[in-house]
Formats: structure tokens, C-alpha cells, sequence
């Protein structure tokens, strides 16, 4: 059998051993789950500002500006009110219809802007990830923190809406704030699979407009999903019931209108919420991280 070879013939040790002594590690190698955090967490200040710049770059060519980011979800209501609550009159059994729909897309385009963002997240960064060195999760981060501003104006909107439409204010409206930062854990997560499985099938962003579609229409978004849910097996019932972006959108309402439809008890929907939470950020992160030394190659 050969020899082992002596990267130092003076001291007799083998080149890992001489990188093992002086703590050198092979380039572009991952890091433990525990120090990829740490390095994610001194990043903070950098993925702020990122999200920061990205949120005036999406509207700085429109005359109107950040307006846009409550114009667009109106304009939408407005839309899906007139096919929806008046054309198919979906409204029925349902008070203060308005509201409920206004609810359901401002939740559901937050998390829908997520997912498509987190997506091309790696893909539309090339030039940046090859230029420097980063932790790479910061970049769908980023994407989720730069939606989650977007949110927080949108809800001022969304609040004086359904004030002038008649509900009152109660205590129950605190429940909205633990609903949002949730749905924020979940969408984060998806945000990081999601930026993972686009830097390896780049035509996925092609589909997911589809996919985000077809998943509106199983939320609840434009009506109760007890319109169809009673066609359906039991087992399928049960599906929708547990579909994580229905959840949050009935946690919202259930927050803030006195009397919208539940698919399921309240205490059931905090249940399913944390727990899709958990899956998600978790998952998501530990699959992102798993791919790390892969971002940007080839």
C-alpha cells in the first residue's frame, strides 16, 4: 500500500491535518446549522437595509409611488367584489361581505408576494452572491421582511375599511397581531424552500403564479369555503380545513369582524397556526441551509 502523503516533510503532518492545526477549512464549505444563525443574525443590519431598498426600488419608476401598495389590493377588491359578491352573489350568508373579502386578499397577498419573491430570490441575485460573501438565507429574509412593510401599511387600510363598514372596536382586535407575526414565520419558511427549489428548477417561476392562484381559490379568499367544502369526501373537507393560508386569513377575520363565518373553532385555528409556523420556519430553514454551498454555482 502507498504511503500516506506528507504535506510538510519537517513535521510529517498531512494537509489535514496542518488545516485541522491552524483552523483552516475548505472554501465555500457549510457551516453548522448553529453557526450558519449566528452568521444570518450579523447580517440583521444588512438584510434591513436590503429590504428597505428593494421596497422603494419596486416603486420608484411609478408616478404614485408607495400609494400603489394600497391601491393594488383595492383595485382588486373592487374587482372580485363585483364578479363575486354581485355578479355570483357568493356573499350570501355572510355579513359585512366587504370586509370579509377585503381580509381575505390583503392576508393572502402577503403571503402570495412571499412565496412568488422567495422564489426568484437566488435566481435574480446571481451577480450579488458571486460578488460577495454573505449567508444566503438573507436574501429570502429579505424578501419577507420587505412584504411584511408592505402589510403594515396595507392593514391601515384594511382596518379603516372595516370601521366604515360598521364593525366596532374590541379587544379581540389584539388577536390580529400574534395572527400576522405567525402567518410571518410561516411565509418565511416557504420563502426559503421556495428560493431553494427555484435556484435548482429555474422555469419554477413560470408555475408559481398558478400555483398561487389555484391555492386562492382553496383559501377562502372570495367566499366561504363551505361552498364547496360540503361536495367534497371528508377527508378532502379536512384538507381544506387545515389549509394554512385559510387558517390565517380566518384568524384575521375572526380578529376583526364580529360575525364572519368559521370553518373551524377558534381554538383549533391557533392550533393549525403555530403549528404550520413551526413546520414551515423550521423546515424551510434547514432545507435552505442545507443547499447553501450550492447557491450560485455553475
Amino acid at each position: 500500500m502507498a504511503p500516506t502523503a506528507v504535506a510538510d516533510p519537517d513535521s510529517g503532518l498531512t494537509g489535514a491535518e496542518l488545516a485541522a492545526r491552524y483552523g483552516l477549512t475548505v472554501a465555500g464549505e457549510r457551516p453548522t446549522l448553529v453557526g450558519y444563525t449566528k452568521q444570518l443574525w450579523s447580517y440583521r443590519h444588512f438584510i434591513s437595509a436590503y429590504a428597505n431598498a428593494k421596497l422603494v426600488a419596486m416603486f420608484a419608476t411609478a408616478r404614485l409611488g408607495r400609494v400603489w401598495q394600497v391601491l393594488t389590493p383595492l383595485t382588486n377588491a373592487a374587482i372580485y367584489y363585483l364578479i363575486f359578491g354581485v355578479i355570483l352573489n357568493t356573499q350570501n350568508g355572510i355579513d359585512n361581505f366587504i370586509a370579509y373579502l377585503c381580509v381575505g386578499l390583503f392576508v393572502f397577498n402577503f403571503s402570495q408576494t412571499v412565496v412568488l419573491g422567495g422564489t426568484q430570490s437566488i435566481t435574480g441575485n446571481l451577480g450579488l452572491i458571486r460578488a460577495l460573501h454573505f449567508p444566503r438565507a438573507a436574501l429570502p429574509t429579505a424578501v419577507t421582511l420587505t412584504q411584511f412593510q408592505s402589510l403594515i401599511s396595507a392593514m391601515v387600510v384594511l382596518i379603516a375599511i372595516v370601521l366604515v363598514t360598521g364593525e366596532p372596536i374590541t379587544l379581540q382586535w389584539l388577536l390580529l397581531v400574534p395572527a400576522l407575526l405567525l402567518q410571518s414565520v410561516f411565509n418565511a419558511g416557504i420563502a426559503l424552500g421556495m428560493a431553494r427549489l427555484g435556484s435548482k428548477v429555474t422555469d419554477l417561476k413560470q408555475l408559481m403564479p398558478f400555483v398561487m392562484r389555484t391555492w386562492m381559490y382553496g383559501s377562502g379568499v372570495l367566499y366561504s369555503v363551505d361552498n364547496f367544502a360540503e361536495n367534497l369526501p371528508a377527508w378532502a373537507a379536512t384538507l381544506v380545513e387545515a389549509n394554512p393560508l385559510l387558517v390565517y386569513i380566518e384568524l384575521v377575520r375572526h380578529a376583526l369582524l364580529e360575525n364572519a363565518p368559521l370553518t373551524s373553532a377558534a381554538p383549533r385555528l391557533w392550533l393549525l397556526a403555530f403549528g404550520w409556523a413551526l413546520l414551515a420556519g423550521i423546515g424551510g430553514y434547514v432545507y435552505f441551509w442545507r443547499g447553501e454551498q450550492e447557491y450560485g454555482r455553475g
